[in-house]
């Protein structure tokens, strides 16, 4: 991937996953990088290490995923006052808690609206931005969960379903725009979202999903299973006997 020294923004500051693709991005030539967090996130650490890494300027963004009402003015403002961009890394998200879904619904549709409703709005004006600069590279986070959705944690996967299918579709809608949406589906990555849960087969880390996005982005993919092996698993799962799928715990 050749040097682009253009601002990156991380949608995410405090991803751990949007931290290790940003650094990486850092390392390759990137100077500048925006973190979009919560009001009130305490993004020194990301600060230092991206410093560490090479970056010239780190700037904090007070940014809202689950505001809809302010994204298109967020958006606009960043890339006014920041822009052209390089890379978009979209990398906010909950896990949310399956059992309390299961019986309270403000629970279920918060998690579906960060992990699928709010995408749909960043994505679309991110999209918009990045046509009208003619150029540019998002980075969108799906998942494993999205491509079978299992009894276990349906209320997430059928987000990540859903983020999926509309990312797929985004990407097609840009090809000859000059803008490019890498899709990444990692299996269970172990790290603060995941703490305290036993890791799944083929279990990976921020920091080999971020060498993936890396290594996507420069060979232009259009989509990336972390590990590769999970292209296979998602495969099998497609033609399972449902009675078998629905015994299925993880």
């Amino acid at each position: 991937m050749s040097a682009d020294p253009r601002p990156v923004l991380v949608l995410g500051g405090r991803s751990e996953i949007g931290h290790e693709v940003a650094l990486r991005l850092v390392r390759a030539g990137a100077r500048t990088v925006l973190l979009a967090a919560r009001p009130g996130a305490d993004l020194g650490r990301q600060e230092a290490e991206l410093r560490a890494a090479g970056a010239e300027r780190v700037v904090a963004l007070e940014f809202d995923a689950d505001d809809l009402a302010r994204h298109e003015r967020f958006l606009d403002s960043v890339f006014a006052e920041h822009g052209p961009l390089g890379t978009v890394v979209v990398s906010f998200g909950i896990l949310g808690d399956q059992q309390r879904a299961e019986s309270d619904a403000a629970h279920a549709v918060a998690v579906v609206h960060t992990d699928y409703v709010a995408h749909v709005s960043v994505l679309t004006h991110l999209a918009r931005l990045l046509r009208a600069q003619g150029s540019g590279r998002i980075v969108v986070f799906s998942s494993i969960a999205g491509a079978r959705v299992r009894r276990a944690n349906y209320v997430y996967g059928s987000a990540k379903a859903g983020l999926d299918g509309f990312a797929s579709g985004l990407a097609d809608a840009l090809a000859g725009s000059g803008v490019h949406l890498l899709l990444v589906r990692p299996g269970f990555v172990v790290g603060r979202m995941t703490e305290g849960m036993s890791p799944a087969p083929f279990a990976t880390t921020p920091g080999v999903v971020a060498d993936a996005v890396l290594e996507g982005l420069r060979r232009g993919r259009d989509v990336v299973w972390v590990p590769g092996v999970l292209r296979l698993v998602a495969a099998a799962m497609h033609v399972t006997p449902r009675a078998v799928w629905r015994r299925t715990r993880r």
